[in-house]
């Protein structure tokens, strides 16, 4: 009924041009409820309530107007350069459409070219920067090591021997930067480091040498000594095959600084030395005067006190010092001494004339046997003696006083006693000693003292008093019979 009624009322609204549709909602509704109003209504409420809900409609434009006034001119506004807005947007949007492949491909080219899975120079030096940045602190203490092995060495020069915990310190920091070398030789940083350590090792075995040459070493220090070089230097350590002894060099080493602190510490008697040399001149020369006037004027040679004075500090010094070092040598390489022990034990084989152990060389089919290389302490000894002996030779016979030369020789003979504790007794070669001595002395008035009385048995009756008082000496040390002689003692003026 709807539509008849929308008929009937078309011609009468006021509405411009198009009129609304029938089939619209509102339309639709307020036909059917016009439907339902009686002719009372129509006439006299109707119109009422048209007005009343123009009214309320015409409020809430207003209110909505203004409310949303800015939004609206603003709104207008942008509408305005919209024209413009589109166009350009319309552009970009081309040049983007042009470039999104060109963007693509570059994006595939950076992925390929610094992708993980590839190497690139940039990224390894990228890799490497960040881990030095992690690594920064490490880097920096492998950078001191050399500063701090050098510190640590020159204290230890500085406090000497007795620095046990800096030599330590300089030899562990030395081990650790010879690891770091074996584990990265081909780093520049750490060849670079151990190069400059190893300048420092040469200055540090250098001083550890010459702390073995040392008036005052002990056995202790000596020990310790001997083990940093073990140390610092095991080439010194390294043994020969046709050695028997195990001390390597360091045995060698360590006898030659010893004999060098013998020869310096002898050298302080040089002004008794030269007042000796002055004795001897002077002998010389009567010597050779009376020798060319063959007259026996009664003026002969009377001198040697000087040279007594020079004799019996040189054997003291002598007989402390070369005691010394054979002692501290066994206690220092024990196995050495075992080694020299078992050449002493084989010389009486080789003088029968019974072959010993060799070693067999082949060179062009050519056979070389060479002797087993003797241990560096079976030959010191002799050295030691030659020493001694040729001093004794040469300035001996500047004395004439029997009494003299016999303390002289007794003192000789201490010394043999005191090296023949460690197995170097030489007391038998005072008989060599006293025929050269005898050859050479110039004695007064003309008297002969080279009967088998006198001159060539003087050391024979030295070696009979020094074996005599060494046999009392070990009486009373044991106990045996120390009553009896004790009592024999005093009874004797």
């Amino acid at each position: 009924m709807a539509d008849p009624l929308y008929e009937l009322l078309a011609p009468h609204l006021d509405h411009p041009r198009p009129l609304p549709s029938s089939t619209d909602p509102t339309t639709s509704k307020y036909l059917t409820r016009l439907s339902t109003l009686s002719l009372s209504s129509l006439t006299s409420q109707e119109q009422q309530l048209l007005s009343q809900s123009s009214h309320s409609t015409l409020l809430s434009i207003q209110a909505l107007s203004s409310r949303s006034n800015a939004a609206v001119i603003a709104s207008s506004d942008h509408f305005s350069h919209l024209r413009e807005t589109l166009p350009l947007l319309a552009n970009n949007a081309g040049t983007l459409k042009h470039d999104i492949p060109q963007l693509d491909e570059s994006a595939a080219t950076f992925s390929t070219t610094y992708s993980k899975s590839t190497e690139n120079q940039v990224l390894d030096r990228r890799k490497r920067a960040l881990l030095m940045e992690r690594n920064g602190d490490r880097l920096a203490d492998i950078l001191d090591l050399p500063t701090l092995l050098s510190s640590a060495i020159s204290s230890s020069a500085a406090q000497g021997a007795s620095s046990t915990t800096n030599y330590a310190t300089a030899l562990d920091l030395h081990s650790h930067i010879k690891r770091l070398h074996l584990l990265y030789p081909d780093s520049p940083l750490v060849t670079s480091i151990y190069a400059q350590t190893v300048s420092a090792i040469q200055h540090l075995t250098s001083h550890l040498v010459s702390s073995l040459r040392a008036s005052n070493i002990k056995s202790a220090a000596g020990m310790r000594t001997v083990g940093w070089l073990r140390r610092v230097a095991p080439e010194l350590d390294a043994t020969d095959h046709r050695t028997p002894n195990r001390e390597g060099l360091l045995g060698y080493l360590f006898l030659v600084c010893r004999l060098c602190t013998l020869v310096s510490t002898l050298s302080a008697l040089e002004p008794l030395r030269q007042l000796a040399d002055q004795e001897t001149d002077a002998r010389l020369r009567k010597a050779s005067a009376t020798a060319t006037s063959k007259t026996t004027d009664g003026s002969a040679w009377y001198g040697g006190q000087q040279t007594e004075r020079y004799l019996k500090k040189y054997i003291e010094i002598f007989r402390e010092q070369s005691f010394a070092i054979v002692s501290m040598y066994k206690s220092i390489f024990p196995t050495s001494a075992d080694g020299s022990m078992i050449e002493e034990v084989q010389l009486p084989f080789k003088s029968m004339g019974l072959k010993s152990t060799t070693t067999t060389h082949y060179y062009n089919t050519r056979t070389v046997e060479l002797e087993p290389s003797p241990s560096a302490l079976s030959t010191f000894p002799a050295h030691l003696t030659d020493l001694l002996f040729d001093t004794l030779a040469h300035y001996l016979p500047n004395v004439l006083d029997r009494t003299s030369r016999e303390s002289l020789l007794t003192q000789v003979l201490y010394c043999a006693g005191s090296l023949g504790r460690l197995g170097g007794d030489f007391s038998l070669m005072v008989a060599l000693l006293g025929l050269s001595v005898t050859n050479e002395m110039d004695y007064p008035d003309g008297a002969d003292y080279n009967d088998d009385d006198s001159t060539d048995t003087e050391w024979v009756e030295v070696m009979k008093k020094h074996r005599e008082l060494a046999g009392r000496l070990e009486a009373l040390a044991s106990g045996v019979g120390t009553s009896k002689t004790a009592g024999s003692l005093r009874m004797k003026p």
